[in-house]
């Protein structure tokens, strides 16, 4: 429910706060005063779109917040944690800014929201029935989505769109295959082949690097193993090998070092170079034991790499590169059914119809139990909108090929007058008897509402007398289930109200500015005596309003 407005430099509103309360509240005034301007400016804290001329003049930027009591509304809150837009329990406040220069920002419990996030959380808490709503309900999608609204169908209708969507994604992948099949089997077995082929030559990224090091090694291992050897002759087996006559030296200074201490430093360096040396011997030896200079091994390993070698250039890439286009080759074959055949795929399809047809008759059968319904509704609602005699119909005409929407079009057919036949809502000539029936249906929609708030924006042009008691009537009972606003220009409905708003226009400093004012009960005999005599009211007005107020 809507619990706190607060308006600056919105149009003609410098600074307006406004509290609301439950039940039913009618807000009247003047023609010209700037009655839809509080439903503008909840339409744009809700998302709606906005534009610089909705900054007063000479303003930099229009400010509009609005604060929702959602302690009754658990799938909004649900909504809200999904989007990280969560604020305090049971409370959600939406502020939305707009400078002179079209810039606008929007906020959900103080954190940045997208207008169409806050279209969404919106569409949680209110409803507006603008006052050309009757033309809106001429278009057909309109009359489904009320019908669908009006039984608790959306969730249903939603789920059957993805399964009408399912379908026809594999029927139109089914019908590509059959045009293309002779091609789609010839690349598909082109593709199996090369898989196989792949498959076979049973290739590693890393066994190439592998192969490569080891290939390095085994072509180059006599020069190797003459390295090694020549190695070993010079540190340790020539007559003047490195080792002995190091060993000679080590002998000598380790002699002379009993005559001269000073030589104990170069005594460990070179025992140290003797150690190293030995240790590179014992190396070079163990190299010579393990390298193997096996040609069968060198000319089986170059076979291997001919193979890969082959087989890159064959799908022109390199050798590392190979395992990837198995992936690619394994991925298109996914894309073409892999191993499946059209049958499978046609399988597949009868499946996802047949499960689109379970859900689309069950989804018409709801439909029709709620068509019935509402129109024993509407058509009792007309009775007493001067239309008697007249009546109301939801048709479901069964339609040969099902759509993402169902298996019949919904038509909202009616009868003004006694003896009549029913016609589509379109082809009913009076605007008059639009208005009256469109007020039927969107008072009897909104009768299941799960929104709480619901506001009416002169829904009730072009009716009086009677008929405006009883409009009256209908949205006081309204109140009584939601917080209920109409704009109004009937005296008949703002009698009804619970509690009644009136706009007012004046100029201050030579500027136009509007005001509301919350009315007390002499203050309402009053408004409804303008509106009930016009320019001059006299106490036989004022006692009218009164005795409507009384009633």
């Amino acid at each position: 429910m809507l619990k706190f407005l607060s308006i600056r430099d919105f149009v003609i509103v410098d600074s307006l706060e406004l509290d609301f309360a439950s039940g039913f509240t009618a807000l009247t005034g003047e023609t010209g005063a700037g009655k839809s301007i509080l439903i503008d400016a909840l339409s744009l804290a809700l998302g709606e779109r906005g534009d610089a001329g909705m900054v007063r003049n000479s303003c930099d930027r229009a400010e509009i917040s609005a604060e929702f009591d959602t302690s009754g509304l658990p799938n909004l809150q649900s909504w809200l944690r999904e989007q990280e837009l969560e604020g305090d329990a049971g409370v959600c406040l939406f502020r939305r800014v707009l400078d002179a220069n079209g810039r606008t920002r929007g906020f959900i419990n103080g954190r940045s929201a997208t207008l169409q996030q806050m279209r969404e959380a919106g569409g949680y808490l209110l409803d507006i029935h603008g006052q050309h709503a009757h033309q809106y309900l001429l278009r057909p999608d309109a009359q489904r989505d009320l019908l669908d609204g009006y039984a608790g169908l959306e969730h249903e209708a939603d789920a059957l769109v993805l399964l009408f969507r399912d379908w026809h994604a594999l029927h139109r992948r089914r019908e590509q295959l059959e045009q293309n099949a002779e091609a789609v089997l010839a690349e598909r077995d082109l593709l199996l082949f090369q898989r196989r082929e792949l498959e076979t030559l049973n290739f590693s990224a890393q066994e190439w690097t592998e192969l490569q090091s080891d290939h390095a090694r085994l072509s180059h291992a006599t020069s190797l193993l003459e390295t090694a050897q020549f190695g070993v002759e010079v540190l340790s087996e020539a007559d003047t090998a490195c080792l002995a006559q190091l060993n000679m030296l080590v002998a000598r200074v380790r002699t002379g070092l009993e005559f001269d201490t000073a030589l104990r430093d170069t005594l460990a360096m070179l025992e140290s170079a003797q150690n190293e040396l030995q240790e590179a011997v014992y190396a070079l030896r163990h190299y010579q034991q393990k390298l193997d200079a096996d040609p069968a091994l060198l000319r089986e390993q170059e076979r291997r790499m001919a193979d890969i070698v082959d087989a890159a250039r064959k799908y022109r890439v390199t050798p590392e590169q190979l395992p990837e286009t198995m992936q690619r080759i394994a991925a298109r074959l996914d894309e073409l059914g892999g191993d499946a055949d059209l049958a499978a795929l046609a399988k597949q399809e009868a499946a996802a119809r047949e499960k689109y047809l379970a859900t689309a008759k069950k989804l018409g059968t709801a439909r029709n139990r709620a068509a019935q319904k509402l129109s024993q509704e509407i058509t009792s609602a007309m009775q007493t909108l001067a239309m008697q005699g007249g009546s109301f119909a939801v048709v479901l005409t069964p339609l040969d090929e099902g759509n993402a929407h169902g298996l019949e079009a919904v038509e909202f057919q009616v009868a003004a007058n006694p003896g009549t036949p029913l016609r589509g809502m379109a082809k009913v000539a009076s605007g008059g008897e639009l208005s009256r029936i469109s007020l039927a249906i969107q008072v009897a929609a909104s009768r299941v509402a799960t929104v709480p708030t619901l506001i009416f924006d002169e829904v009730d042009s072009g009716i009086g007398g009677r008929v405006a008691e009883i409009v009256g009537a209908l949205l006081k009972q309204l109140g009584r289930r939601h917080q209920v606003m109409c704009v109004t220009h009937l005296p008949q409905v703002a009698a009804m109200a619970n509690a009644q708003w009136q706009v007012s226009k004046s100029v201050r400093g030579g500027v136009t500015l509007s005001t509301i004012s919350i009315l007390k009960q002499a203050e309402r005999i009053e408004e409804i005596a303008r509106m009930l005599g016009g320019v001059k009211i006299t106490e036989t007005t004022r006692r009218h309003a009164a005795e409507m107020l009384g009633a």
